[in-house]
């Protein structure tokens, strides 16, 4: 008989600032900006059970990751309770079906002895086919940058974009997030349609969004300078946002959202803008009491819009956790 054990896995949350190149011409496409987020996050307990099943959001969700990972480790047993405990809110732009994913099959191969990386367990179930900034953040966090895919990929292949760069969220730094309850990102076959979809990448505009990465966002984020990055991400988010519009409705989806954005914008902040499809939106500051302000003043203009919420968030420099928790039939005793 099995010995009873159980763990809780938190996974971060992350924004996808954008891609970089959706021209190719190079020979690689997408290649992905983002940063992880401290708030909110995925929670996930799993314990060893008599048969797999799993409880709370997204539950089908995450038994479906159980057994994409057991069946491709036969070293694996699936007899595994899922308590999913907090989920990323669905299809918002913050990453929650490859951290429920990753949570899960992290931690089904650790509680079952046999450890996978996450690179492994990624490629295993499917994720990370576009991006990595998602692997990344529950990786270790930060500010992340890949380096998307070959154009014509070998069928046989299946690991997500390389990692090209990880550089640690200033401490001092703050994100305001904006939340729009009554709206959702594109997701599974509509988001690939739009893909296929989308006007011709102009090559000068990969270019740009490349520069713009390499010697402005990256950089600043190193030397903490909260202002040159959101130069840098700003105007890679215009003109992504521009890009996409036809398949999201405008600049960014929600017109809330977006109201929340120029307003903010004004007021000084240049690092504003959408995450992947959205509807949520985002902005850097570089100091916690700006943000707070900033929230105050923007959550008074929209009290009469329930639907529209706002935080102010930590970035992420650790990634994941994974720690052991007590068995329910040691909660029951």
């Amino acid at each position: 008989m099995r010995a009873p054990r159980a763990l809780r896995v938190v996974a971060p949350g992350r924004l996808h600032i954008g891609f970089l190149d959706l021209n190719g011409s190079l020979g690689r496409r997408f290649g992905s900006l983002g940063l992880a987020l401290e708030s909110p996050s995925c929670r996930v307990l799993l314990e060893t059970a008599d048969e797999p099943s799993a409880a709370g959001p997204d539950a089908e969700r995450a038994l479906e990751a159980l057994r994409k990972v057991c069946a491709a480790n036969d070293r694996l047993d699936d007899r595994v309770r899922i308590v999913v405990e907090q989920a990323l809110p669905a299809h918002a732009g913050l990453g929650s079906g490859t951290q429920l994913a990753l949570a899960v099959g992290v931690g089904a191969s650790v509680l079952g002895g046999h450890a996978m990386a996450p690179t492994e367990v990624a490629r295993t179930i499917g994720r990370g086919a576009r991006s990595s900034i998602g692997l990344g953040a529950f990786e270790g966090g930060g500010v992340l940058l890949d380096g998307g895919q070959p154009v014509s990929p070998d069928p046989n292949d299946h690991r997500p974009p390389p990692l090209l760069s990880r550089v640690a969220i200033p401490e001092t730094w703050r994100i305001l997030l904006m939340f729009d309850a009554s709206r959702t990102g594109l997701s599974g076959s509509a988001e690939s349609d739009a893909m296929k979809g989308l006007p011709e990448f102009p090559e000068r505009l990969a270019e740009r969004l490349c520069r713009l990465t390499l010697m402005g966002a990256m950089p600043a984020a190193a030397n903490g300078d909260a202002d040159a990055f959101g130069r840098a991400i700003g105007e890679i988010q215009r003109r992504l946002g521009d890009h996409f519009a036809r398949f999201q409705g405008g600049r960014f989806t929600s017109p809330d959202v977006a109201e929340a954005l120029k307003i903010v914008e004004a007021e000084g902040v240049p690092g504003v803008g959408q995450s992947s499809w959205g509807p949520t939106g985002f902005a850097i500051f570089g100091d916690a009491v700006a943000a707070e302000d900033a929230a105050a003043d923007i959550s008074g203009r929209f009290a009469d819009r329930p639907h529209v919420s706002f935080d102010v968030v930590r970035g992420d420099n650790r990634g994941a956790t994974i720690a052991d928790a007590p068995h329910s039939t040691e909660r029951r005793g």
